[in-house]
């Protein structure tokens, strides 16, 4: 029986630059009874800019908590149940511009938002638009930008965006045994491509310095998404196993 709703919104307008980063680094943060999964042999860090749209939680509209901007830093698992593998992320750190949905979600989610000013911009072009997700940090606005073909298209099985793209359970380790797993669901999204991504932030103050010589290089690939409505249930605390199966090959 799955878990009722707890969340449900559009998301719009996903900017993701995905970074290749040292398993090593990504290993203190994976949750029990999870393992990387990897793009090509490669382990993938994403930032990601996107929009809120008609936020409601427990279906309930919160004033000035409906439409806002979130960008997050993220990486790729999976984990196997007993019957299936389920492809999830791990979401390292989350900004939004209040502080009611740092309180909510780091207390139920256990996830690691913080609360910072934010804006987004959207410059229409011809052939492409031009989409930037700033915060301000020490009196400085950090950006994450690229220009975004206006020619869309379905995603294809089996592409880099796929992989990126189509991950719909999320996972947040409570102890060495214990982890959070909850659902996300939505439609297959259209995808254009990315040219010219900005990445111009304060990396050691938001990741730390073991993340700087990976997302200060040049993306190893950059996507953009259209979106739809989604919804996120109720997680659920579950104990695993310490001894994962081998994976299956892909």
């Amino acid at each position: 029986m799955e878990n009722p709703r707890f969340l449900t919104a559009q998301w719009k307008n996903l900017l993701m630059l995905n970074y290749e980063v040292d398993p090593v680094v990504l290993l203190p943060y994976l949750p029990a009874g999870t393992e990387l999964d990897l793009w090509d042999g490669k382990a993938l860090a994403s930032m990601v800019g996107f929009t809120f749209i008609d936020t409601r939680v427990i279906d309930i509209r919160w004033p000035w908590h409906i439409d806002f901007e979130e960008v997050n830093l993220r990486f790729y698992v999976k984990h196997f149940d007993g019957k299936e593998w389920k492809r999830g992320a791990v979401f390292i750190s989350e900004i939004v511009p209040k502080r009611t949905i740092v309180f909510i979600a780091n207390n139920l989610y256990k996830e690691h938002y913080r609360a910072l000013p934010m804006r987004h911009i959207v410059e229409p072009g011809d052939t492409f638009t031009k989409y930037s997700y700033e915060w301000r940090l020490k009196g400085k606005w950090n950006k994450l930008s690229g220009e975004v073909s206006n020619r869309f298209d379905d995603i294809k099985p089996g592409s880099p965006e796929e992989f990126i793209f189509e991950h719909y359970w999320g996972y947040n380790g409570l102890s060495a045994s214990k982890t959070m797993e909850y659902q996300v669901e939505h439609i297959s999204w259209q995808v254009a491509q990315v040219t010219n991504p900005v990445f111009d932030a304060d990396i050691i103050e938001l990741y730390g310095e073991k993340f700087a010589p990976f997302l200060q290089q040049k993306p190893y690939s950059a996507f953009f998404a259209d979106g739809s409505e989604i919804s996120v249930r109720f997680g659920k605390k579950i104990l695993f196993d310490p001894a994962l199966p081998v994976s299956p090959a892909l």
